[in-house]
């Protein structure tokens, strides 16, 4: 496995489509690099609701027999990576429930930073809960909520949480979006034909010929229904905390994510990156896919090259068998395989997003090496990671975060490199668009926008040895 963050979740919605579910697993097949463990379906006629889900990709688990199970003109659908909560069946989203005011389907995309000391407490009052999910938590406090209505009781349960949620949820009233107050992940809002769409990214929208329309503001809720869209903002206002890793890595280029597009900022990084970091060289190179934007960046504000150093096989699976006798890096090179008429006798630039653990980094470029370059010189489009996320994205402990006990030099001799440089963190939001917008850098800067009470530092292992 590449030596990267795990993507969050994706998530999408659509109301007043007759194809509904075919236009949601096309929305979840745009999104599937958000998650890859599991993927899910619910879709409504106003009269009942229709579920379809399960572990794997969704090409996998959709086709025309149970897409045809899905009817009615509104939908959600769900692609996972267990963020919390363990990977199994009865984790998969979206999440059906019966309650006081009918039924309900929810899909989440976030984290909730104090989910085990609410799920403690309704536990205390009886509550049963049927998953691990975080998101599962959510749908407890709407069930207890005494709110009139739908709207209500959504408000109530979201004024009890803390951390990062985008929301899509079908309810007998019809569809529902809802964006944490910090906006911390993305949702989009378009329309297709006299449908509204909701997504994580808006590149769920350009394959079904949906038309972008805004981003659902942080602290936002919209309720889709025949009236229409009516928007609610029952939340105070906060200063934003969009995850700016989103631009870095998690979003696909063709995206546009914070209402701006991820491919120029990407070149941006790079640019940065460059005049930052510069180095004589013949060539510039990505780590393909996500270092492609900002090597290309790179190439262009250094005055040099760009070439396809490495190539990456898109067709492996999630297992393979390893031959009983040892390949080098057989596990990078799996994936990647290095170009060597390209690489041979150069000094060569690689550009990738970052460094997570370093394992892979160390093999790409010994990997490179092997393969004749004369030099190797890692740069970094965004600044040393040092602290774990708890908004929605799986990390690793920050004891396996190599930027968090280690020096850039120590890094360097690690993964052999002749040298290694990443972008500023002024650099970073330099190149990011700032003139309205503030980010969360907690994963860079150990900066959390949300402060944890002490209850929430020892039930997410905050500073304990173990989480970091």
């Amino acid at each position: 496995m590449f030596d990267k963050f795990h993507e969050e979740c994706g998530v999408f919605g659509i109301a007043g489509s007759k194809d509904a579910a075919n236009m949601t697993y096309l929305g979840l097949y745009a999104l599937q690099h958000r998650g890859q463990e599991a993927t899910g379906i619910v879709s409504s006629d106003g009269k009942a609701f229709y579920e379809e889900k399960g572990v794997g990709l969704v090409s996998d688990l959709f086709n025309k027999e149970r897409l045809g199970k899905l009817k009615g003109t509104l939908a959600i659908g769900h692609n996972r990576y267990s963020t919390a909560g363990e990977n199994s069946f009865k984790n998969v989203q979206p999440i059906m429930v019966n309650f006081g005011l009918g039924t309900l389907a929810l899909a989440h995309n976030g984290n909730l930073t104090n989910a085990a000391f609410l799920r403690d407490e309704l536990e205390a009052y009886g509550a049963i809960f049927q998953s691990t999910s975080d998101s599962e938590v959510i749908i407890h406090l709407i069930a207890q909520s005494q709110g009139k209505d739908i709207m209500g009781r959504l408000t109530d349960a979201l004024l009890r949480v803390k951390g990062a949620y985008s929301l899509v949820i079908l309810t007998e009233q019809g569809l529902i979006g809802a964006r944490d107050p910090h906006g911390f992940r993305p949702l989009s809002l378009g329309r297709v034909k006299d449908a509204w769409v909701l997504a994580s990214e808006t590149c769920a929208f350009d394959l079904i010929d949906a038309e972008y329309i805004r981003d659902i503001e942080p602290g936002e809720l919209v309720l889709i229904n025949e009236n229409g869209l009516t928007s609610y903002k029952p939340f105070p206002k906060i200063d934003p905390a969009f995850c700016v890793f989103e631009y870095v890595y998690f979003s696909r280029p063709d995206s546009r994510v914070f209402d701006h597009h991820v491919y120029e900022i990407r070149k941006d990084l790079g640019r940065q990156l460059a005049r930052e970091t510069g180095v004589p060289a013949d060539i510039v190179i990505p780590v393909p896919d996500s270092g492609v934007p900002a090597a290309l960046g790179y190439a262009e504000a250094g005055n040099l090259r760009y070439e396809t150093g490495l190539i990456r096989n898109h067709y492996v699976g999630r297992t393979f068998i390893e031959p009983e006798e040892a390949i080098r890096h057989f596990g990078v090179k799996i994936k990647l395989n290095a170009v060597r008429d390209v690489l041979k006798g150069k000094r060569v630039v690689v550009v990738d997003d970052s460094i997570v653990r370093g394992t892979t980094s160390r093999k790409i470029v010994q990997m490179i090496r092997h393969a004749g370059a004369r030099e190797v010189h890692l740069r970094i489009s965004s600044p040393p990671i040092i602290s774990p996320c708890y908004y929605g994205i799986d990390t690793p402990t920050r004891s396996e975060l190599i930027a968090s006990s280690h020096t850039i030099e120590e890094i360097r001799a690690y993964i052999t490199a002749d040298s290694l440089a990443y972008l500023s963190m002024e650099g970073m939001l330099e190149s990011v668009p700032h003139k309205t917008n503030k980010y969360c850098t907690a994963c860079f800067s150990g900066n959390y926008p949300i402060p944890f009470t002490q209850e929430e530092v020892v039930q997410i292992g905050l500073f304990d040895p173990k989480g970091g």
